[in-house]
């Protein structure tokens, strides 16, 4: 660590004792409100605890340090908030991502950003969330569909190969790229065991071969971020210096923002002192005319029995009629979603609206947890303190309504978590065994 710590004191000088005051205090704790599912006001009063706005995103907060075990809560399972550190949602600030963008996350697990994006995106447009790593892709996919996300495509892609065949599709890329982690070390003990300046100089040049395959999916006049959670200049001010100098149809631009402090021109860079544990991110602008996205529907409508199921489940057919059969899976397609994907290996597109057992149609918990209480047929509002609730998140029948009868929906205060089958006054319990809460 000493290497470390006197590369920290040339960079920041007289502000290192500020520093290392800072490093040795508590780590920065957040959360950012998840606004396809409630706003923030309705998040403060129904989880009851003390949320103090961060300086980075208008539905980001600090978690008061005595708070435990958020990620159990009823209102985490259903996807009304991430758990972020405060300053990892600058970066898509900075993005400015607007209703209707098509945008790229190109190294996107677990998963923080793209919800970001997507809850900015509002069901319109497309997002389209890319992680090399197989195991790190299925968590992304875990999160989109916790957070009912149902315009997203999430793929274990090369950021290479998938930029070639996406090439100039997007409004928008992210490219929060793999680093030497210095802004975590506080939280991740593994990150500081493996730092060395061999290792920021290797990620330094990974980092610039991502963001020359992240620009060909870039359309003409569109934007790109580059975030990192280290402080090394070679990771930040060095890549964008070496990447502009052989680009010279991208050029940084302000991204309106005032957290943090100037980096580089346009650049921010985020410190301990700054409320946050690390970040950096540069907004670039592509020359040229930003032209419409150039897409055709990849599916047509379904089959009279597959829609009849459809229509048994939700109201107006909320997801759109973009339904595509794979093998025993019934997909509803994001209405944007790019025809000519063919090879590239994608998790999911869409959402799962049902399978295929023994000729009868099942329905999928994503198709619920991306739809409101109001689009489904059948549904159950349970009180987020409830014993119901505590009950169907550990796997267990609940009592319903007697009235109620077929495949239901189960929201808490207002939001869907999951469903299950009613059926005399019971509710069959289909909450997945792998998101079950143990007591």
């Amino acid at each position: 660590m000493n290497a470390f710590l006197n590369r920290m004191e040339s960079l920041l000088g007289g502000e290192f004792e500020e520093f290392l005051r800072r490093y040795e205090g508590e780590n920065f704790r957040g959360l950012r409100v998840n606004t396809l599912k409630c706003s923030p006001q309705r998040l403060k009063e129904l989880l009851g605890i003390p949320l103090e706005p961060t300086p980075f995103c208008p539905n980001g907060f600090y978690i008061p340090a005595d708070v435990q075990s958020l990620g159990n809560h009823p209102l985490h399972h259903c996807g009304a908030f991430y758990i972020q550190e405060p300053s990892a949602t600058s970066a898509v600030e900075m993005l400015g991502v607007e209703e209707g963008d098509f945008v790229l996350d190109l190294c996107a697990a677990p998963g923080g950003k793209s919800t970001q994006i997507g809850a900015k995106l509002n069901r319109t447009g497309l997002l389209w969330s890319n992680e090399i790593v197989r195991g790190r892709a299925n968590i992304l996919l875990s999160n989109i569909e916790r957070m009912g996300i149902p315009n997203a495509v999430v793929s274990n892609a090369h950021p290479e190969a998938l930029c070639e065949r996406l090439s100039e599709r997007f409004d928008k890329v992210l490219v929060d790229a793999p680093c030497s982690g210095e802004g975590m070390f506080r939280r991740n003990s593994e990150a500081q065991t493996e730092w060395s300046e061999e290792h920021v100089r290797s990620c330094a040049e990974r980092q610039l071969h991502i963001l020359d395959s992240a620009k060909k999916a870039l359309k003409p006049g569109g934007v790109m971020v580059y975030s990192t959670c280290t402080f090394s200049r070679e990771e930040n001010e060095g890549v964008m210096e070496r990447f502009l100098a052989e680009n010279p149809d991208f050029h940084l631009e302000d991204a309106g923002v005032s957290f943090g402090r100037p980096a580089m021109e346009h650049a921010r860079r985020i410190f301990p002192m700054d409320g946050g544990e690390g970040h950096f991110a540069a907004r670039l602008r592509k020359s040229g005319e930003s032209l419409p996205t150039d897409f055709r529907s990849a599916a047509g409508k379904a089959d009279s029995e597959i829609l009849s199921f459809y229509d048994s489940l939700f109201e107006d057919r909320p997801f759109g009629e973009n339904i595509s059969v794979v093998k025993d899976k019934i997909y509803i397609l994001p209405k944007n979603y790019f025809c000519d994907t063919k090879g590239l290996p994608i998790l999911r597109a869409g959402v799962v609206l049902g399978e295929i057992v023994k000729r009868r149609f099942e329905p999928h918990h994503s198709a619920f947890t991306a739809a409101r209480p109001e689009d489904c047929k059948n549904a159950v509002d349970l009180v987020v303190d409830s014993a119901d609730i505590r009950a169907y998140l550990h796997g267990e029948e609940i009592a319903v309504s007697s009235a109620l009868r077929g495949y239901t929906a189960v929201a808490v205060s207002g939001m869907t978590a999951g469903f299950g089958k009613a059926s005399g006054g019971r509710l069959k319990n289909k909450y997945p065994k792998g998101l079950r809460t143990l007591q």
